[in-house]
């Protein structure tokens, strides 16, 4: 029997018995306890001494050959040192280990042909077994054998050596050569390795130009136009022209920007007099270091100051020694940096940390959060090899200011990493996402490192990513999934492989966890002074351009694709697709307020004569009793809520293509959201597609203008712009006042129960009068063009 195509969307849960797996006594205290247990040896080269130089050429330029069966490593080579010292670790899976004897050879390298020095031998079953927390191996010095002899027929080299058995828990694990990459040479080794990255501390720099003062314009029979132009970095902003037309202008204006720990830009200040349409003239300019900012960490205000423009006969003079100091000119401005503002470098959607720039303002943590990156399955061939497909995947996993980067597995489509990291939790509504990309960098070239030279170089492919919401996990559960990997292509959605993972969140302070549900999610600053709109779009995108640049900086540099992707850079891009997903996100939500009229109007209209009874019923005894309104509500919902528990999820949240309408969208939708901005297709297509977007966007403005509509309806029932429909409404409210007076409000509230639920043949099929009147009101929909 076929299974249906949906699901292979689907999460499935694994059975692993994690603790199981590490033996007792091995299992280290650090609670690496969410991965399998992976076997390696351990072979680290320290150094050497007193080696044997050449007769011919009276040097040597020594390295080590590490060997265990058909695995070989290979240390850096020094140039004419009889005392080398390499300090690198040699990692060997035990489970590929064809051979009970490791061989360290040192050899010297030549031109034509390296010589053999000599070498060491090591029986694995003497090799000793070190599990942390343990202290590492200390090395030992080993005396080489069948040494070169001297030129006084001596031996004297020895090489300093620690071998041991450890596991992927061992410190000297990330920054090992594995044999498992013996394919990757040259720079590609150190992108294979495992790593943690830091996001750079992001800061808002609030700058407030206030005025300037006597300023000298070129052209002294025209009213000036002047303007503050501040550049930081790529970040440009220009205040609007002063409207006060004199020597002495005035704007008043707040700019923000986002700028990151250690501040290398410097923030320049520009005053500009609009000579003409096309043309500003450069009145005098300010550079301002960011170092001397004063950090504002709390709301007090910052206090004001003047500085001097630099100028030189109207124009910036671009030589610093030339440049003249005049103090009549000068400008007013408040600057500072805000570290109680969370910047956001990603989307609001998906934030995976609330805290303050400023670590003075952070809380104590309420949980942690440790993930094992079990491994991949069924991973989709991402590049070319040597004629066959292949993939070199790895894992990226976000949150908080903290990355990994999981090791890369080199030609498999079902990786097996079994490396587990851990965060710490300030707030459980918070997200971390994983990523797994396909490393196109691995000899420093195109095609998987085959680059001819003719191509530019590769990006890390996108094999897919997920989200998981950390409020949806139970405390002290271990969560044991596949998740599937699902892109977007420009063919369609595609099912790339499954992740599976390992998740635990340990709650540190139950109380304190309660009390951040009632918590503002952001810091108090966020709210006292809020940005609009354009202003935080405007910073987000900064911001992740930021952090993007310094994490591509770092070495190894986790890459601007990859972390735009996992940043969601082009979330705010338009997308037929996306929009549908989102109608339909609404029409989902408001079904629930939909099935509560129906089931009214089922009642009202008497299609279920027991069910309208017990209405009847139910009304009338709270008619009698109003004080049992509110409890019998809270009852209901919380027994709604009781029933409801049964069926609780029980997986935590994947991303659906349903939901995000991937199965249904369109060739020709996919085909836009993945197009380049500006558009780089033909004009016939742009033209096509704009028009379809008039048609969508013409429904979308009906809908708009028929709530505005309404509601300008309901705002014109007092306001006379109808003056008959008004007197009409007046001389109700009266007669509904004297009337509300005099009857008991029982009774009113009776009768008008039994008017709205009066039995469907006491029913008229025309509207009532009261839809009618509010239908004639007069709206604002008249005045428009």
């Amino acid at each position: 029997m076929s299974k249906p195509a949906d699901q292979d969307y689907k999460l499935k849960e694994t059975t692993l018995h994690l603790g199981e797996r590490w033996p007792t006594g091995d299992k280290p205290v650090s609670t690496y306890d969410l991965v399998e247990q992976m076997n390696y040896l351990y072979v680290r080269v320290v150094k050497a001494k007193e080696l044997p130089t050449n007769p011919l050429t009276g040097s040597v330029d020594p390295y080590v050959d590490v060997k265990l069966g058909n695995y070989r490593g290979t240390t850096k080579h020094f140039e004419k040192k009889t005392n080398p010292e390499w300090n690198q670790v040699f990692a060997f899976s035990k489970d590929r280990v064809q051979s009970s004897v490791l061989e360290v050879f040192v050899r010297d390298k030549e031109m034509a042909r390296d010589e053999y020095l000599g070498k060491v031998v090591f029986d694995l079953n003497e090799v000793p077994t070190r599990v942390p927390p343990d202290s590492p191996l200390a090395a030992q010095w080993y005396r080489i054998e069948d040494l070169r002899r001297t030129a006084d027929g001596k031996a004297r080299g020895e090489i300093m050596l620690a071998v041991w058995m450890g596991t992927q828990a061992d410190e000297a694990f990330p920054e090992a050569w594995h044999a498992d990459a013996a394919a990757v040479q040259g720079e590609g080794v150190y992108s294979v390795r495992s790593k943690v990255y830091v996001s750079p501390k992001l800061w808002y720099i609030r700058v407030t130009v206030i005025e300037a003062q006597d300023l000298l314009p070129l052209d002294a029979n025209r009213p000036p136009e002047f303007t503050a132009k501040i550049q930081l970095g790529n970040q440009i902003l220009k205040t609007r022209v002063s409207p006060t037309r004199s020597l002495s202008p005035m704007w008043n204006e707040d700019m923000v920007f986002v700028a990151a720990e250690p501040f290398e830009e410097m923030l320049v200040l520009t005053i500009e007099d609009r000579v003409s349409s096309a043309k500003d003239e450069i009145m005098g300019r300010l550079v301002l270091p960011l170092t001397g900012v004063e950090k504002r960490l709390d709301h007090h205000p910052v206090h004001s100051r003047w500085f001097n423009l630099e100028r030189y006969g109207g124009f910036l003079e671009p030589d610093p020694r030339r440049r003249e100091l005049r103090f009549a000119s000068r400008v007013h401005l408040r600057v500072s940096l805000e570290g109680a503002y969370h910047v956001m470098d990603e989307s609001t959607m998906y934030i995976s940390d609330t805290r303050p720039t400023a670590r003075q303002l952070w809380k104590h943590p309420t949980g942690v959060l440790e993930v094992g990156i079990l491994g991949a399955a069924g991973l989709s061939p991402m590049k070319t090899r040597d004629g066959r497909g292949t993939t070199d995947a790895y894992c990226v996993a976000k949150y908080s200011q903290k990355w990994v980067r999981t090791r890369t597995i080199l030609d498999s489509f079902g990786p097996r990493w079994n490396e587990q990291y851990i965060w710490e939790v300030f707030d459980p509504c918070t997200v971390i996402t994983l990523g797994v990309f396909d490393n196109c960098h691995l000899g420093g070239g195109g095609d998987g490192g085959n680059n001819n030279g003719n191509k530019p170089p590769a990006k890390d492919s996108r094999i897919g990513k997920i989200r998981i919401r950390l409020s949806t996990l139970e405390t002290d559960r271990i969560y044991t999934h596949s998740y599937p990997l699902i892109v977007l292509q420009p063919s369609g959605v595609k099912k790339m492989g499954e992740l599976q993972l390992a998740l635990r969140f340990t709650c540190l302070s139950l109380m304190n966890m309660v009390y951040l549900y009632g918590h503002p999610l952001l810091p108090k600053m966020h709210y006292l002074h809020p940005f609009s709109v354009s202003q935080l779009d405007s910073l987000r995108h900064q911001a992740m351009s930021i952090v993007a640049a310094r994490l591509s900086r770092a070495e190894p540099p986790l890459r601007r694709e990859v972390v735009e992707y996992m940043l969601d850079v082009e979330s705010h891009m338009w997308s037929m697709r996306r929009s549908k997903a989102n109608f339909f996100r609404i029409m989902s939500v408001m079904s629930g307020a939909s099935a509560i009229f129906r089931w009214l109007d089922e009642v009202s209209m008497w299609r279920n004569p027991v069910t309208t009874v017990l209405a009847h019923v139910l009304f009338i005894i709270l008619l009698w009793y109003p004080e049992l309104i509110l409890p019998t509500l809270f009852l209901y919902m919380f027994l709604i809520g009781l029933w409801n528990y049964r069926f609780r999820p029980r997986h935590p949240p994947q991303m659906e293509t349903k939901l995000s309408w991937a199965e249904a969208a369109q060739p020709d939708e996919l085909d836009e959201e993945f197009d380049t901005f500006p558009s780089s297709k033909p004009q016939d297509v742009v033209k096509m597609r704009y028009d379809r977007l008039r048609s969508v966007a013409g429904r979308i403005q009906t809908v708009v203008g028929d709530m505005a509509t309404q509601g300008e309806r309901l705002q014109g029932v007092l306001s006379w712009r109808d003056p008959r429909a008004t007197a009409l409404f007046v001389v109700f409210c009266l007669v509904a006042a004297v009337a509300l007076y005099v009857m008991p409000f029982r009774m009113v509230a009776l009768v008008a129960a039994l008017y709205v639920f009066r039995h469907p043949r006491f029913r008229s099929k025309l509207p009532s009068p009261p839809s009618n009147f509010f239908k004639r009101l007069p709206s604002r929909i008249d005045s428009l063009l």
